[in-house]
């Protein structure tokens, strides 16, 4: 696959796990995909940490409004009835357990369900915006990512990079399969048709288990 089919693989698999009525916040970059590929009968209220309750998909060129930019910067729209206000009453939502669902990506995930995913030591980085607050208070965090950087594992034993948060991550989804963090430990529910057991073990760290009943990656 490549690096397009990829990111088309993991936010397909992850729109499944959203139902109709969730309130969900998208991370940067991959989980913005997520939207795209909702079933027909699933319609979500998308929350931003800047302040916006009712985000709407990425305007035309030449159609951005000056006033409407998501927390990363980005240029968005508003749907109708979305409502506005200050980003202090917006982590109210988050702290207050009202998110349904937080899509994140992830530069390292271990087995006790803790994760990394703002900064490398000795590099420039913009800090990790409202990814603690909502890996904390959100019902469900689902990780939206790629199976390894560079070929090396992201999914590992132990984290090696500063944490954002400790044991907060529910579901991991990448590229070869689906992952659920349980007290046990990482265990794989579904698999790509593409890979083998044996070829996903390899590109993880962490001691993955494999479930009784594994099945083909629905995608």
């Amino acid at each position: 696959m490549d690096k397009n089919q990829i990111r088309e693989v993991i936010a397909k698999r992850v729109a499944q796990e959203l139902k109709d009525g969730d309130v969900v916040n998208l991370g940067i970059g991959l989980p913005t995909l997520v939207p795209n590929y909702l079933p027909e009968n699933v319609t979500l209220t998308l929350q931003s940490e800047n302040g916006l309750l009712g985000m709407g998909p990425t305007p035309e060129a030449g159609q951005e409004d000056a006033n409407l930019v998501n927390a990363g910067g980005g240029y968005i729209t508003a749907v109708s009835g979305a409502s506005s206000f200050s980003s202090a009453d917006s982590f109210c939502i988050i702290r207050g357990g009202h998110v349904n669902v937080t899509i994140l990506g992830a530069m390292q995930v271990d087995e006790q369900g803790d994760l990394a995913n703002w900064s490398i030591p000795g590099k420039m980085t913009p800090g990790m915006g409202g990814a603690m607050d909502l890996l904390v208070g959100a019902c469900n965090v689902i990780l939206a990512m790629e199976h390894t950087a560079k070929g090396n594992p992201k999914i590992l034993k132990k984290c090696t990079l500063p944490l954002t948060a400790k044991g907060q991550v529910n579901m991991i989804v990448t590229e070869m399969g689906v992952m659920k963090v349980t007290s046990k430990g990482i265990v794989l529910t579904e698999i790509h048709p593409e890979f083998t057991v044996e070829e996903v073990q390899a590109a993880t760290e962490a001691t993955l288990i494999i479930t009784d009943d594994l099945k083909p990656m629905a995608i």
